[in-house]
């Protein structure tokens, strides 16, 4: 089973820059469908509607397929495109941005137009929290005391994320696992404790950690958009 990370907005941000007094303000959105993109652009050109130009790009689906751009009155290819640009060079998925711009009075030449497009996405992308998502479950571990510190090590070696632990005669811990090491995790645990060690396996669900934290988005039913990739 295929279980790419894929790069989505978890919070979307915003940014400006000015060039020869124009201003261009980015402002991102995380979308799951095209009826959510237009939605937020059409709340951007409202909230921003005395600007010159509201210029949009998006992106969704787990392979891109979703894509769309405008100009919004732009010279062709000096807006939308570039902005879209921007969205496909970093792998990023399920997100829309609004470029709006106040013009400044001074022409910036195709060039210049594509470049101060491109400029603004990427300041708008560095105030937004992009997380990795991908497919995991959360493994159940129960232990004695004597095999803790083992499984401790494995868990870090592995960069596994504990959800949480509970300390009573026994020990018992609850880690998110990606589906593609969880059979790693579980032999490397159960030869470091000797057999020690007990497992109980979730069903899968999309996850990302941000900031630290495992943030999960679905139930079980995630497994579809993997399975036969």
């Amino acid at each position: 089973m295929e279980n790419k990370p894929i790069k989505i907005l978890y919070q979307g941000g915003s940014g400006e820059i000015v060039e020869k007094k124009s201003r261009f303000i980015a402002t991102l959105e995380k979308i799951e469908t095209e009826e959510e993109a237009l939605a937020f652009i059409a709340k951007m050109k409202k909230q921003y509607w005395d600007a010159r130009h509201n210029c949009y790009a998006f992106v969704a689906g787990k392979n891109q397929e979703l894509q769309r751009c405008s100009d919004d009155g732009e010279p062709n290819g000096t807006a939308g495109r570039p902005m879209l640009d921007v969205l496909l060079r970093e792998d990023l998925h399920n997100m829309a941005v609004v470029v709006t711009r106040y013009f400044g009075g001074t022409l910036l030449g195709t060039g210049g137009l594509v470049r101060a497009y491109q400029k603004a996405v990427q300041e708008g992308l560095k105030n937004s929290i992009i997380v990795e998502k991908m497919l995991g479950t959360i493994l159940t571990i129960d232990t004695d005391y004597n095999g803790i510190g083992k499984i401790q090590y494995i868990l870090a070696q592995q960069e596994i994320s504990t959800l949480e632990s509970s300390y009573t005669d026994k020990v018992e811990i609850k880690v998110m696992v990606p589906v593609d090491k969880l059979e790693a995790v579980q032999e490397a645990i159960t030869e470091g404790t000797n057999g020690a060690a007990g497992f109980q396996v979730g069903e899968p669900v999309e996850f990302a950690v941000v900031e630290g934290e495992v943030e999960m988005f679905s139930d079980g039913s995630a497994l579809s958009e993997y399975a036969n990739k």
